[in-house]
C-alpha cells in the first residue's frame, strides 16, 4: 500500500503549455522510469519522445482554448465568427461601404422655333443607372432620374449663331446625387432541389443585389428575414412633372425571396425551404389577418403587417435553372473623390417625351453634350469596422430591437445603416441641453480617402434622416450635426538608460504612441494623458518619462477649431476634457509627435 501511494503523482491541469507539459513528463519518467530511461540530454531519443508528446499537448490545448472562445461573442476574436454570433442576436453586416454626394449635370438643348428658350420636346430626362467616372478610374452611379425640364434649373444660352446673334442652343444645368460602385453581372448555375440552399458570389465588393432572375424569367426579391412575404417596389411616377414625385412605393406579395448574408471577405443569398408549385408558400392576405380556424375568437392580437402566412417554407428555393445575378460592386477604399474629380460620363441613360417624332440627329447632339462635374467632395467611411467595433455595434444592437429609445439605440441604428446608403465613422447623441422636448441631437462624422476626419455630406445625412424615421419614437425630433474636429499633437521628453541607443528608443517611444493612437477617438471621448506616461515608461530602454505635453494643432491642413488644452484639463491633469459636440485626431501621426531624448 505505500509502495502505491508513492507512485501516485498529482496532476496539474493548469500546465497546458510546452514547457510545462515537458517538465512533468520528464518528472514522471524519471520517478517511475529510472532504468528505462536515464539519458534526458538534447540529442537523446528520449528527449525527442518528451519533445513529440508535449508538442502534441500543447496544440490540443491550445485548439481547445481558441474552439471555446470563439463559442462565446465576449472572447471571440476571428472576424467571420464574430459576424455569425452577430447574426443571430440581430445584427446585420452591411457590407463594403458606399460613399453618397451630389453632382452637377449640363446638358445643351436646341432653341425653340421662336428662338426664345429651348425646345422642350428635345428636353431630356437623365435616368437612374446613368454612370460616371473620374479620371484615376473612380466610378459613381446616378440613383435617381433627372429632369432637365424642372422650371428650378438654371437656363443660359449656351451657342448662338454667328450672323444673326440669335440663340442657337440652351445650356441646362442640374443636380443628382451619385453613389459609388460599378455594375456588375453574374450567372450561377442551380441544380436540384435543395433545402434552404445558399449561393456563393464571386466579388468580394459586393454593396448592393439590384435584381436576381432565374431562367424562366422569376425574379426573386431581398427580404430582411425570410419569413417575410411583403416587399415595397419603387414604381416610376408618370405624372411626375406635375406632382414633382419621381417614384410612388408599391406593396406587393412575394414568393420567391432571399436574404443577403456576408463574412469579411464573401457575400451569399439564402434561400427558403419551398418548391415550386406549392400553394401555401404566401397566404392570402384576409385569410392570414382573419386566423381564428374553428374558433368564433381569437387568441393572438398581435399581427405583423410583413409576414401574411405562418408556413414554415421561407420561399421557392430555385431550382434545375440559371440565376442572373445584377449587383452594385464598390471598392471602398477608392471611393472617396475630392471636388471636380467626377468629369466623365460612362454610360448616359436618356429618356424623352416622344422620340419617334425628334430629329435623330438632333438627339445624338443633345445625349453627346452631356457633362458633369461634383462641385462637392464625396466623403464617406472608407475602411471597414475592426472587429472590436463589430462586437460593441452587436452588444447595441440586440437590446435595440428594431426601435430606437434611448440615445444608446439612436446610435447603434446609425450605425446599421446598409452601407449602400452611405457610411458614417463615428457617432454620438446627445440630449438637446436647451430643449424642452425629446429633442436629440445626433453628431456624425466620415473620413476620407486618406482615413483623415472630414464633415459628413448633406446625402449621407438625408439618408440617415430617412433611416432613422424607421425606428424613432413618434414624438422624438433629431437635429444631425457636425461635431467640431480638434487637431493636436504630443511633445514628449524622456530618458533613456544607460548604454540604450537613444535614436532607436526614440524612434520606438513615436512608434508606440501611433499604435496607441492609431484607432482614433470617439465623439466626446476624453484623452487619458497618464496612458501617454504609461505607453512610454513601458517601451524598451526608457528609464523616465520627464514631460508628455499635448497640444493643439491647427492652420494649413489642420481643423480650424482653436481649442485651449490647459484650460480644459481635469483638476488633476491625468485627462483631457472633450465636449460633448467635439472629437479629436491626431491629423499627421509622423509629425504630430515629437519626441526629445535627454
Amino acid at each position: 500500500m505505500a509502495d502505491q501511494q508513492k507512485k501516485i503523482l498529482p496532476i496539474n491541469y493548469t500546465h497546458r503549455e510546452f514547457d510545462t507539459i515537458r517538465e512533468d513528463l520528464i518528472e514522471v519518467a524519471e520517478r517511475f522510469y529510472p532504468d528505462s530511461f536515464q539519458d534526458f540530454s538534447e540529442a537523446s531519443f528520449g528527449s525527442i519522445m518528451l519533445d513529440a508528446v508535449a508538442y502534441v499537448g500543447d496544440q490540443l490545448s491550445f485548439y481547445l482554448d481558441y474552439n471555446v472562445n470563439e463559442t462565446f461573442l465576449d472572447t471571440s476574436y476571428q472576424y467571420n465568427n464574430i459576424v455569425r454570433h452577430g447574426r443571430a442576436l440581430g445584427y446585420k453586416n452591411t457590407g463594403p461601404s458606399s460613399t453618397y454626394g451630389t453632382v452637377a449635370v449640363f446638358v445643351m438643348v436646341p432653341a425653340s422655333s421662336t428662338g426664345i428658350g429651348p425646345d422642350t420636346a428635345y428636353i431630356p430626362i437623365l435616368k437612374r443607372g446613368t454612370t460616371f467616372s473620374s479620371v484615376t478610374g473612380q466610378r459613381f452611379v446616378l440613383t435617381e432620374n433627372i429632369d432637365f425640364s424642372d422650371p428650378g434649373n438654371p437656363v443660359i444660352v449656351a451657342r448662338t449663331n454667328d450672323a444673326t446673334g440669335a440663340p442657337e442652343y440652351y445650356a441646362i444645368k442640374a443636380y443628382g446625387n451619385v453613389v459609388s460602385g460599378y455594375f456588375n453581372t453574374q450567372v450561377v448555375g442551380v441544380g436540384g432541389y435543395e433545402r434552404f440552399k445558399r449561393v456563393k458570389l464571386t466579388d468580394p465588393n459586393i454593396a448592393e443585389i439590384i435584381s436576381v432572375i432565374d431562367s424562366e424569367g422569376n425574379e426573386y426579391f431581398e427580404v430582411e428575414y425570410l419569413s417575410q412575404d411583403i416587399v415595397y417596389q419603387e414604381i416610376s411616377n408618370k405624372n411626375y412633372r406635375n406632382d414633382n414625385v419621381p417614384s410612388i412605393i408599391k406593396p406587393i406579395l412575394v414568393s420567391r425571396k432571399f436574404i443577403v448574408q456576408r463574412d469579411l471577405t464573401n457575400s451569399y443569398l439564402q434561400f427558403g425551404s419551398g418548391q415550386s408549385g406549392e400553394s401555401n408558400v404566401a397566404a392570402d392576405p384576409q385569410a392570414a389577418a382573419l386566423d381564428i380556424f374553428g374558433k368564433k375568437y381569437t387568441s393572438e392580437t398581435s399581427f405583423d403587417p410583413t409576414r401574411l402566412s405562418k408556413n414554415e417554407n421561407f420561399g421557392i428555393v430555385p431550382t434545375n435553372t440559371d440565376l442572373t445575378i445584377i449587383y452594385r460592386g464598390n471598392d471602398p477604399l477608392s471611393s472617396n473623390i475630392a471636388t471636380g474629380g467626377i468629369n466623365e460620363i460612362g454610360t448616359g441613360l436618356f429618356s424623352f417625351e416622344d422620340v419617334n417624332l425628334l430629329v435623330g440627329g438632333t438627339v445624338d447632339a443633345v445625349r453627346e453634350s452631356l457633362e458633369v462635374s461634383n462641385e462637392t467632395p464625396i466623403t464617406g467611411e472608407v475602411s471597414a469596422p475592426t472587429s472590436s467595433e463589430i462586437k460593441m455595434r452587436i452588444f447595441d444592437t440586440f437590446p435595440t430591437q428594431n426601435r430606437a429609445v434611448t440615445q444608446a439605440d439612436y446610435e447603434n441604428v446609425a450605425y446599421r445603416m446598409p452601407g449602400k446608403f452611405g457610411s458614417i465613422k463615428r457617432c454620438s447623441v446627445q440630449k438637446d441641453p436647451d430643449s424642452l422636448k425629446r429633442n436629440l441631437n445626433m453628431y456624425v462624422i466620415s473620413e476620407n480617402s486618406q482615413g483623415k476626419l472630414v464633415v459628413t455630406n448633406d446625402t449621407i445625412k438625408n439618408n440617415l434622416k430617412t433611416w432613422l424615421d424607421n425606428y424613432r419614437m413618434i414624438n422624438d425630433t433629431i437635429d444631425i450635426l457636425d461635431p467640431y474636429i480638434i487637431n493636436f499633437g504630443i511633445n514628449f521628453v524622456i530618458k533613456t538608460k544607460i548604454g540604450a541607443d537613444k535614436h532607436i528608443v526614440l524612434s520606438d517611444a513615436t512608434t508606440a504612441l501611433r499604435e496607441m493612437l492609431g484607432n482614433g477617438f470617439y465623439i466626446g471621448e476624453p484623452m487619458y494623458i497618464s496612458d501617454i506616461y504609461s505607453e512610454l515608461k513601458n517601451v524598451p530602454g526608457v528609464l523616465d518619462v520627464i514631460r508628455a505635453n499635448v497640444v493643439n494643432m491647427n492652420g494649413a491642413g489642420y481643423s480650424s477649431v482653436e481649442f485651449n488644452i490647459n484650460q480644459n484639463l481635469s483638476p488633476e491633469g491625468g485627462h483631457l476634457i472633450v465636449p460633448k459636440n467635439a472629437i479629436l485626431e491626431l491629423k499627421f501621426p509622423s509629425v504630430d509627435i515629437k519626441g526629445r531624448v535627454r
